[in-house]
């Protein structure tokens, strides 16, 4: 596929007319062609003029079309081969073995949605006959289904440049609910975002939807991303990028008229708990795992391990020791942009040289020219930690904090202290169970996920699978932006009263054409 620069306003391939952007190799600082030219407001304005006409067309298609869609969008990506595994390495410096994989899990998730539209549980047909004859008062025939939400506006990750991308996770979950989709593609892989949008605009053709099914827009600035979040045919915004981005789109969502939500996935720290019995029986293999698990990725990752907590003794001190031994050996990597390695050279910078902070050991030195990021492990006290907030600071790399505690009490002052995480980990044995028992309340407030004797980094892409948490892992703790579950952030139910069956959606008429599973009087039935 020859890459263009153009953005797709549905079944358009449009020349922005703004500066054109380029990617820049990391590995080598150098931009990459094509230029891409940036989007305007009028162009925003048309590409949501284009989706909102789709809309009503596009969410009474048969469910079997919206799925086949989702399957076809799947088999194209594969169908770029190895063409999209090199861009996405050019523009974003990460392994072809990790490409391969990210492009396994959009592929996956695209799949895992086409199955949940087609079993059709998303829709809650939930349905309450008439009770003609019921004393003191009759009651009306109910019957509820979800519906979706109406166009909805996704922004490109940068450290997802698939699965968190154009057609990544938001984006899926959003096409299976009925939603159209207008994408801000991330600035650091808008090759990657042109050959993937390309492919889902192909898709829309091929099953014959309204073109404005899909838009992708180019755009640096905050124009592109406040012109999306504030037109009027925008129902909803996924995100996952920093705090203060997805702040700025909460801000502009929340001063429309009309207010809308926004899915923002921006900042967790992912802490891992140590507790005494498991870490006194295996401190040296928990301690190398988890600098395995933080170098992965060049620690690019939302739930990267960035903060370990433990009691202190011998026990914490072989952590410690292990810990400082195995980071020793890592290598430095490039990361995933230029502006990526400045932020994680600033904040490993302010760990190193806080009057509070001891290095523990630390890898490969930093390689700025090649934008490559080594591994560092720190390490404080439980009150130095309570008392100096800058050390709660999301540091977005290969770089954690090791924070010794005096007892089990002041680890769960230290659990009840923190912010809102995606995970949080436990390390623990069956003698741990009492301590286990007081931390899991705090726990299960403060994190999205809960995971024991595992590392957080790597999330399953299923039916039962949480990736969200209370603020600021997310601006919405409510929902989960991986997994089945995605799909209901862009739905909301209607019930309908007394319509007569002719006017009641299929999945609700009374022959229940679809041979959907429906809630029949409170009860489950096929």
């Amino acid at each position: 596929m020859t890459l263009t620069g153009n953005m797709l306003i549905g079944a358009q391939a449009v020349k922005g007319a703004g500066a054109p952007l380029h990617a820049i190799d990391p590995a080598r600082g150098e931009p990459l062609q094509p230029g891409f030219c940036a989007g305007t407001a009028e162009d925003v304005a048309r590409a949501a003029e284009l989706a909102a006409a789709a809309f009503d067309p596009y969410r009474a298609a048969p469910l079997e079309t919206r799925a086949q869609f989702l399957e076809s969008i799947a088999e194209g990506i594969l169908a770029l081969g190895d063409a999209l595994i090199e861009r996405t390495h050019l523009e974003t410096g990460l392994p072809l073995a990790r490409l391969q994989g990210e492009r396994g899990r959009t592929v996956g998730q695209l799949r895992l949605f086409a199955r949940v539209v087609r079993d059709g549980y998303f829709l809650d047909a939930t349905v309450d006959p008439a009770q003609p004859d019921r004393q003191p008062l009759p009651r009306a025939d109910l019957r509820l289904a979800n519906v979706p939400l109406g166009p909805v506006a996704v922004f490109g990750a940068s450290n997802f440049p698939l699965a968190f991308s154009v057609a990544g996770g938001d984006t899926a979950s959003a096409l299976a609910a009925g939603c159209p989709v207008i994408v801000k593609a991330h600035n650091a892989h808008p090759g990657t975002s042109e050959m993937v949008g390309r492919v889902i605009q192909q898709a829309v053709a091929k099953h014959g939807l309204p073109e404005g099914v899909f838009s992708l827009l180019f755009g640096a600035g905050n124009e592109i991303g406040t012109a999306l979040a504030t037109h009027p045919a925008i129902t909803a915004v996924g995100f996952t990028g920093s705090r203060r981005g997805g702040l700025a789109l909460v801000a502009a969502a929340n001063a429309r008229p009309v207010p809308i939500p926004v899915y923002a996935e921006m900042s967790s720290i992912n802490p891992v708990f140590l507790l005494p019995a498991a870490l006194e029986a295996r401190a040296e293999t928990i301690a190398k795992g988890f600098v395995e698990s933080l170098v992965m990725g060049v620690g690019q990752f939302c739930t990267n391990p960035g903060l370990v907590i433990g009691i202190e003794g011998p026990a914490l001190e072989r952590f410690r020791q292990a810990a400082g031994q195995a980071v020793q050996a890592k290598g430095a990597a490039t990361m995933l942009t230029p502006g990526i390695f400045s932020a994680y050279a600033q904040g490993e910078q302010a760990l190193a040289g806080h009057a509070s902070v001891a290095t523990l050991g630390r890898g490969e030195a930093s390689r700025p020219a090649a934008n490559a990021a080594g591994p560092a492990v720190f390490g404080t006290d439980a009150t130095r930690f309570l008392a100096s907030p800058e050390l709660e600071a999301e540091v977005f790399g290969p770089a954690s904090l090791v924070v010794a505690c005096r007892d089990a009490a002041q680890m769960r002052a230290v659990a009840e202290h923190l912010e809102g995480q995606l995970t949080a980990t436990l390390f623990v044995d069956d003698a741990d169970a009492d301590v286990a028992r007081g931390l899991l309340p705090v726990l299960e407030r403060k994190a999205g996920r809960i995971l024991a004797n595992g590392y957080p980094t790597g999330v399953e892409v299923s039916h039962a699978m949480v990736h969200g948490g209370p603020f600021p892992a997310t601006s919405n703790p409510a929902s989960t932006s991986v997994g089945a579950t995605a799909i209901r952030r862009f739905l909301r139910p209607v019930c309908y009263q007394d319509l007569p069956d002719a006017l009641l959606p299929d999945g609700l008429k009374r022959a229940n054409p679809l041979g959907l599973p429906r809630m029949t009087d409170g009860v489950l039935s096929a």
